[in-house]
């Protein structure tokens, strides 16, 4: 990928007001004005993300595992309740388990294809090796979203996806994600309006949980739509970074940054968003249905709305970057909503037990092979694949 730093000294003063590269030099110098930005905000990300750690990081993620130790072990009574029922895993219906599996495999493919329309490019492979790696990234570190997606951004890099575009890509899809959680509760609501029996505390969680959704579409809508929200968040970061470190160089233009990547995230949003829309409710409709075959695995027939409220729930939890992949605060929370949700207390064990060891450790597993077959096609992340003429977009 061509450095930044390669360019003349004319295209960094660009750089530093992005609104002179489109408004003083009119529309085709506007258009270099944003290559440029793009340029030097993949190279930036490629720095960081290839540097070495500073201190505060160091702290930062220091702190993390500490938290994250804690938390397991307070909630080691329930971990140990859901580990201990493995040997109750033979009773299950096989035919039912077998089912949950496939779905899962479903939910992966649906991921995939999704981040491939986020990312707009039409490769498979690049795109599935480096979702597998990543994920299982972030489902062993404590706050490993981050480091999944750091991972994923580099294999993406390496193998010929544009820096820039995959940020704004991963952004995109991130935003599905947590927007398709929270419109769950919205599903469950004509089920409530109905008269469906339900315990006050999964009523409460699904009454929050629209409450939720509104506002996030609200600020999704005003976010994507709107420029002087943005341009306002930006000038008052921009002051307040400014102003408390003072010996630093002064950061300008940051309001002008978000609005270039706001559009680049609508752009991506906005191609393709039927099928978007499609994969996105598929990919959590098979990790329902996973959760639900487990349960049918077990023998139990519980209300599928209640279940989907109590999934919501404790997808919700797993965001929560505390544990590594939401570890001992999905299980815990899991069985107990499906209690309330009306599954035996056994059967909702063993069920919690077997939806994570297909969603969860079984992934985990395939992370690592998904890794090396990347290294074996491209070499190892990092390795600039596109070579000194620039980034392109993947094709394998």
């Amino acid at each position: 990928m061509a450095a930044a730093q390669d360019e003349p000294d004319e295209r960094d003063r660009d750089i530093d007001d992005p609104r002179r590269s489109g408004s003083e030099h009119g529309g085709a110098a506007g258009r270099r004005g944003d290559e440029v930005l793009s340029d030097r905000f993949a190279s930036r990300i490629e720095q960081d993300v290839e540097s070495p750690l500073p201190w505060r990081a160091i702290a930062k993620n220091s702190i993390l595992v500490l938290v994250a130790g804690i938390t397991i072990y307070l909630l080691f009574p329930s971990l140990t309740e859901v580990f201990s029922s493995f040997p109750k895993l033979t009773d299950l219906d096989l035919i039912w388990f077998g089912f949950a599996l496939v779905l899962q495999v479903a939910h992966f493919t649906c991921t995939i294809a999704l981040q491939r329309i986020a990312l707009r490019t039409k490769a498979w492979f690049s795109v599935a090796t480096s979702q597998l790696a990543g994920n299982a990234i972030s489902l062993i570190v404590p706050g490993g979203a981050a480091f999944g997606a750091a991972t994923q951004f580099r294999m993406l890099a390496a193998s010929g996806n544009d820096a820039a575009t995959a940020v704004a890509g991963l952004t995109a899809f991130s935003l599905l994600g947590i927007g398709g959680l929270l419109a769950l509760p919205v599903f469950v609501l004509p089920a409530i309006l109905a008269g469906t029996p339900i315990d006050s505390g999964l009523e409460h969680a699904a009454l929050l949980g629209i409450v939720a959704f509104v506002l996030f579409a609200g600020f999704g809508a005003a976010v994507l739509l709107l420029d002087k929200p943005i341009r306002w968040t930006g000038h008052a970061v921009q002051s307040v970074r400014n102003r408390l470190l003072r010996k630093r160089k002064p950061v300008t233009g940051l309001s002008d940054r978000l609005v270039y990547e706001r559009n680049r995230i609508r752009t991506v949003l906005g191609r393709q968003w039927k099928g978007a829309v499609l994969l996105s409710s598929g990919r959590l409709a098979f990790d329902y249905g996973t959760l639900l075959a487990t349960i049918r695995a077990t023998g139990d027939r519980p209300n599928p709305s209640l279940v989907l409220l109590a999934y919501a729930v404790s997808g919700l939890l797993a965001l929560i970057p505390i544990t590594p992949g939401g570890l001992g605060i999905v299980e815990a929370g899991l069985s107990a909503l499906l209690i309330l949700a009306g599954v035996p207390g056994g059967d909702a064990v063993v069920a919690t037990l077997a939806y994570r060891v297909i969603s969860y450790w079984l992934p985990i597993l395939v992370g690592p092979f998904a890794y090396l077959a990347f290294r074996l096609r491209y070499g190892p992340p990092g390795h600039d694949a596109t070579g000194p003429g620039g980034s392109a977009l993947a094709t394998g």
